[in-house]
């Protein structure tokens, strides 16, 4: 599961941050409502999960914005006031939940779970060409044959998988598999090489595309 924190605290992001991995969940961090901004229209995330007073952009501002533009990402709202008012004003403007300081973390995140099926596949599968994902059990199909991946041959192929047809950069797929510090130079050239062996089996056209200078890809035939 990938998320996004927009939370100006650093001290308490990075506690946020150390204890949502810790439960297999990514987290990417803004600091402020236009930093999440630009980060939300560069990648996908199930949940976002948002400060509400901040500089530059507070939360409700970022709301508004989000849903304008008709982006309905699941938002968890986060505050230190716990007034009737503003948790109203929170699901007028398109909350999804609201969560009052000082919280638990085991209780947001069991917020953040109920808040990712919503943006779930029907049945938790991607279907591309005769590749299906099963998001839920973490498998794999290619013309109905089961995959043998290793964990970071999964991670990247569901980021391939999400975006397609687009072209995932390879600067974001290493920050989400290695946290932006890959263990060599060419780790990412041969992970890429590793699962195109695996997914694009003998005799089936093949899915997993690099593109020059901008990234990679994983999309049918016809797209």
């Amino acid at each position: 599961m990938q998320i996004l924190l927009v939370e100006d605290d650093m001290d308490l992001a990075e506690l946020i941050i150390e204890y949502l991995e810790a439960e297999a969940i990514d987290c990417d961090i803004a600091y402020n409502g236009s930093m999440a901004l630009n980060l939300i229209e560069e990648n996908t995330y199930q949940v976002i999960v948002s400060d509400v007073m901040m500089p530059k952009m507070d939360g409700f501002t970022l709301l508004d914005k989000l849903r304008n533009k008709n982006i309905q990402i699941p938002c968890l709202m986060l505050t230190a006031r716990n007034k009737l008012e503003d948790k109203l004003t929170g699901f007028e403007k398109g909350a999804d939940d609201y969560l009052v300081k000082p919280f638990e973390l085991a209780e947001l995140t069991a917020r953040i779970k109920v808040l990712a099926q919503r943006t779930q596949p029907p049945g938790h599968k991607i279907e591309i060409a005769d590749l299906v994902l099963d998001l839920k059990e973490r498998q794999a199909y290619r013309a109905g044959q089961l995959l043998a991946l290793s964990a970071a041959e999964w991670q990247l192929l569901e980021m391939l998988a999400k975006h397609s047809p687009a072209v995932v950069s390879k600067v974001d797929i290493e920050n989400h598999i290695w946290g932006g510090e890959a263990p060599s130079k060419d780790a990412l050239k041969m992970l890429i090489y590793r699962l195109r062996k695996v997914v694009d089996l003998p005799e089936v056209s093949s899915l997993i595309t690099t593109v020059r200078g901008r990234g990679v890809m994983l999309a049918s035939p016809e797209d």
